[in-house]
């Protein structure tokens, strides 16, 4: 059994390495965001690269080891309203390594934190006010322009982690977005992050994750009346695979 002292000294240093990325890709997405803005108003090169910091933490932590199962999207600039179960802090860091640029919704506190809300709000992240009904739907609307310049958008359904192993209710939010905009969901199962970082801890865990991709459901046709239908068909498809064995 691995000592809590190796534990904690692993923790702090993948927290380190966290920060240190943090700070450094800060000068790297403002040159990219500002080269790249006239011609890629969805900032799709600039969120890709922050997003290269998951795969420099999670490549130095020797506790975990991540990998990505399922059929990638053939095209990484069609857009999708992806979403996902939500069980740890680690999950974000493990969807980043998908091999396409997703814009995250995130509580607005956390792009208020220095250094990395600054790195947010380069890569193009969204920010929403739990809670208030403007700021979710200045949210939404800024998720359909993302959507318009062919960038997807990811959504925790949940809301927050689950603290067991049971996904919570989903939101209608998600859903909503995607019937409005007219693009697909696209549906993930993260595996394993719960033990990797537990809710409320700061020590890692040795942990096997995998980010599953599904297949994605159309919404071609339907329109806000088919909000809670096909809220409840999304979730079926992801409580069931999570059911079935991890594939290989």
């Amino acid at each position: 059994m691995m000592s809590r002292l190796y534990i904690t000294v692993v923790s702090v240093w993948t927290w380190l390495v966290l920060s240190t990325c943090v700070l450094i890709w800060l000068p790297l997405l403002a040159a990219v965001r500002l080269v790249s803005r006239p011609f890629d108003p969805g900032l799709y090169w600039a969120g890709l690269l922050f997003r290269k910091i998951a795969v420099v933490v999670a490549t130095l932590n020797p506790l975990w080891k991540f990998r990505v199962a399922g059929g990638l999207p053939a095209d990484p600039r069609h857009p999708y309203v992806v979403v996902s179960n939500h069980e740890s802090f680690v999950d974000i860091l493990l969807i980043s390594h998908l091999p396409w640029e997703m814009k995250w919704l995130s509580k607005v506190e956390i792009l208020r934190i220095p250094v990395l809300g600054w790195d947010m709000w380069l890569a193009g992240d969204v920010p929403v006010k739990r809670g208030t009904a403007r700021s979710a739907v200045m949210a939404m609307r800024r998720c359909r322009e993302i959507l318009a310049d062919r960038v997807s958008v990811i959504i925790f359904p949940e809301g927050t982690r689950s603290t067991t192993d049971e996904m919570l209710p989903f939101k209608d939010g998600a859903f909503r977005l995607a019937i409005d905009a007219g693009v697909p969901i696209l549906p993930l199962v993260v595996r394993g992050t719960r033990t990797a970082l537990p809710k409320h801890g700061w020590r890692f865990g040795r942990s096997d994750v995998q980010v599953q991709v599904l297949a994605p459901i159309e919404t071609a046709g339907l329109t806000l009346a088919d909000v809670q239908s096909l809220k409840h068909r999304v979730r079926t498809v992801i409580a069931r695979a999570r059911s079935e064995p991890p594939p290989p």
